[in-house]
């Protein structure tokens, strides 16, 4: 963020013209887009459920100030990203929508005065008439609406965008709590049942010890484990997790009998179905705000994770009168409880070393129950966020799992500093054995161990990674025995594993490995002794490359001696040129393969300046040499392109959501036609495929004035 944006997003929003509230507009769509996108689609968020509702406040904030700025691409105008492809979609015959939020009591108040008013316009509702509402726990879940056919179970869907979800019937069909019969009377010949899928929190936690004990990483939490589990392409893998599931509403319902909310809630289970027991028929304002204090009191000591209390107008009728506005029903709001918080004492302070050698600080605490969750650690981030919190060495502090997710300290409780606190002094040296300097990175931010793969603890990290699923995945190689066997002396470089045959005798009497699991990791890893090209440049763990660079690498090199000599010569190239030179110097200059290196698409100058220094160091050559006497690295076929290809040496970026093909069939076409797909927009960008919520691509490309296409042009285009 620049630093104009960061003083407008400091600014309230009663204090922003029109002109900056644009900016901000665009800048807070952006960002909840990509919070929604890793939430809904990849089950993996990386901020707070308190930190996203105030982006959408602040959103709903300047949208009420500016209304001209609403638009269909707003997140306030729709639920949440459009569907994954990997299951076949499903249109919702009633949309699934999401709810509006309350955080305060007085936002309570403000809906259930809009709820009275409304009312009061809509039917013969006197002013001292008695409102009843539906109060349930709100689950931290995920929302599935499940298909009855004459009370058969025919099909299950995740909520996606609202509109159309995906089938995930095989998985639900697991679940024992949903039935796949109706009993009992009033079934509806045809129904969808809405609630969501959970996992209590002991059964995470035995799948968590589960998980370690078989050298696998741990899950984060109870939500996201539920919603991986249920999106498994193999329903074997969703039957083996303990989901759960409660209903609590419908979508299409014919013939429906049922004329309040709470009789629903019976017949569901009569139906066979199970519901929330905390929910309560509350028939004012002070006892929908004493239920919520009682759940909020309870809500550690429950089984299930929950983010709140939704209340819904109980009779049926009053909800249709009362409507839908945007992406929510009037009749009904999510009330959020405000984030879990605890103090205790810190400890210490220790230091964990990553794959690139970054350092990481770790709090460690004094155990406190935070949430119903036993928080031990948490992390500092950084030296300059220690800096900033002040926190020392025997404080008391303030934690707080972020989104009951992410234990993470607040700061420090000022009055219960005792006079013994020893403010923190960032290590200089790295803590592994060879106590290389640390060196802090561009910016100095990111302090680094400067041992490079000399370093163990990076050794160990690199291991991890190269074993991960994006690189070899090698199955039944977890981190654990990543680190145990590395502890041991049995593997110490990744040609390591490929000689772990040789010491089948050895583990098979390590604790644990029987002959089944030993011949089953043994044949795992002769399955990987082949490997893609861009696989094995992506396992290797180069600084700033990840797996799309990798690919675009393996590209343009083609085969691995190749692309391993140049490497090599460019590193020369690039420590031959003095510093100095090398800024005035354009990058051919430098040399010819370092030119071609950063000439690369998504390459460029600071990249190639971290893989020549990654090259540059001796040991990590002689470690890519050992790995590739145990392998067979693919060559890439190059794409030959015909010279009267249509997009012949054109640039294309593709943005947002395809809707009639997928992103990997978009890009495959594209390069069939001869053009180069990137992931980012720049000047040498021919043309953006915009589709669906399409975010800050399609801006830059406007603003570059690079031409741009929509899903259905570019179908033209490509026919």
């Amino acid at each position: 963020m620049s630093k104009a944006a960061k003083v407008v997003a400091a600014l309230k929003v009663e204090e922003l013209t029109e002109r900056q509230a644009r900016g901000e507009h665009k800048r807070l769509a952006d960002e909840i887009g990509h919070h929604d996108k890793l939430y809904h689609e990849k089950d993996a968020p990386e901020i707070s459920d308190a930190d996203y509702d105030k982006l959408r406040q602040r959103l709903k904030a300047i949208e009420a100030k500016f209304p001209q700025l609403v638009d269909m691409f707003s997140p306030t105008q729709r639920v949440a990203p459009t569907p994954t492809t990997a299951f076949t979609k499903v249109t919702h015959r009633r949309p699934m929508l999401s709810l509006d939020n309350a955080f305060t009591d007085e936002e309570l108040q403000g809906f259930l005065d809009r709820v009275r008013r409304g009312l009061e316009r809509e039917t013969d509702l006197t002013p001292d008439a008695e409102i009843a509402f539906s109060c349930e726990a709100k689950i931290d879940g995920l929302s599935i609406s499940l298909r009855y056919e004459n009370g058969e179970f025919v099909q299950g869907a995740t909520r996606g965008d609202g509109t159309t979800g995906e089938d995930v019937t095989a998985n639900l069909k697991t679940i024992k709590d949903i039935p796949q019969k109706l009993k009992g009377k009033g079934v509806p010949s045809s129904l969808d049942v809405r609630g969501e899928v959970y996992m209590e929190r002991k059964a995470f936690l035995e799948l968590n010890e589960r998980q370690v004990a078989a050298g696998e990483k741990a899950y984060v939490n109870p939500r996201n484990t539920a919603a991986g589990s249920l999106r498994q392409l193999d329903p074997e893998i969703t039957a083996e997790r303990p989901l759960r599931f409660f209903a609590y509403a419908w979508g299409e319902a014919e013939p429906r009998s049922w004329k309040t909310h709470s009789e629903y809630l019976k017949m569901l289970k009569e139906w066979g179905f199970k519901t929330n027991p905390l929910t309560r028929l509350c028939r004012t304002g002070d006892a929908v705000r004493a239920f919520y204090r009682k759940i909020g009191e309870e809500r550690p000591d429950l089984p299930y994770d929950i983010d709140g209390v939704v209340y819904k107008v109980d009779r049926i009728d009053w909800q249709e009168r009362l409507g839908f506005v945007s992406r929510a029903p009037r009749w009904a709001i999510a009330h959020k409880f405000p984030a879990e918080q605890a103090r205790t004492r810190l400890n210490g302070i220790n230091i964990q070393v990553g794959r690139t050698g970054a350092l990481t600080p770790v709090a460690e605490l004094e155990p406190v129950n935070v949430g119903g969750v036993v928080v031990a650690r948490a992390t500092l981030h950084n030296a300059d966020e220690i800096e900033r919190l002040d926190v020392r060495v025997g404080d008391m502090v303030t934690i707080q799992r972020a989104g009951d997710v992410i234990p993470q300290v607040l700061g420090f409780v000022p009055e219960e500093r005792p006079k013994s606190a020893r403010k923190y002094h960032f290590p200089t040296h790295c803590p592994c054995p060879l106590k290389t300097e640390v060196k802090a990175g561009e910016g100095g931010v990111v302090r680094r161990c400067s041992g490079g793969l000399e370093c163990p603890f990076q050794q160990v990290e690199r291991l991890r990674y190269f074993v991960s699923r994006n690189c070899f995945d090698i199955e039944g190689l977890g981190g654990t025995h990543i680190e145990n066997f590395f502890e041991d002396g049995l593997l110490k470089t990744p040609a390591d594993i490929f000689r772990l045959r040789d010491k089948e005798r050895e583990i098979r009497k390590r604790e644990g490995w029987g002959d089944l699991s030993v011949r089953n990791l043994l044949a795992a890893i002769d399955a990987r002794r082949t490997i893609s090209l861009d696989r094995f440049i992506n396992a290797l763990g180069i600084p700033l490359i990840g797996e799309a660079t990798a690919k675009i690498l393996a590209q343009e090199y083609g085969d691995a001696d190749v692309w391993l000599t140049e490497m090599l010569k460019a590193a020369r190239e690039r420590k031959k040129a003095p510093d100095d030179v090398k800024k005035e110097k354009a990058a051919a200059e430098v040399g010819e393969s370092y030119g071609r290196l950063c000439n690369v698409e998504q390459i460029g100058v600071t990249t190639a300046d971290a893989m020549c220094a990654f090259f540059g160091e001796g040991h990590t050559v002689d470690i890519i040499k050992d790995l590739l006497k145990q392998l067979t690295v693919e060559a890439v076929k190059r794409r030959v392109v015909a010279a009267d290809a249509p997009l012949k040496d054109k640039i294309v970026v593709f943005t947002g959501e395809l809707s009639t093909m997928t992103r990997d069939a978009a890009k495959a076409r594209a390069e069939e036609l001869g053009a180069k797909v990137t992931d980012s927009v720049s000047k040498k960008t021919s043309l953006v495929v915009v589709g669906e919520n399409a975010g800050s691509k399609a801006r830059k490309a406007a603003e570059l004035g690079v031409q741009t296409l929509t899903e259905e042009e570019w179908a033209k285009l490509s026919a």
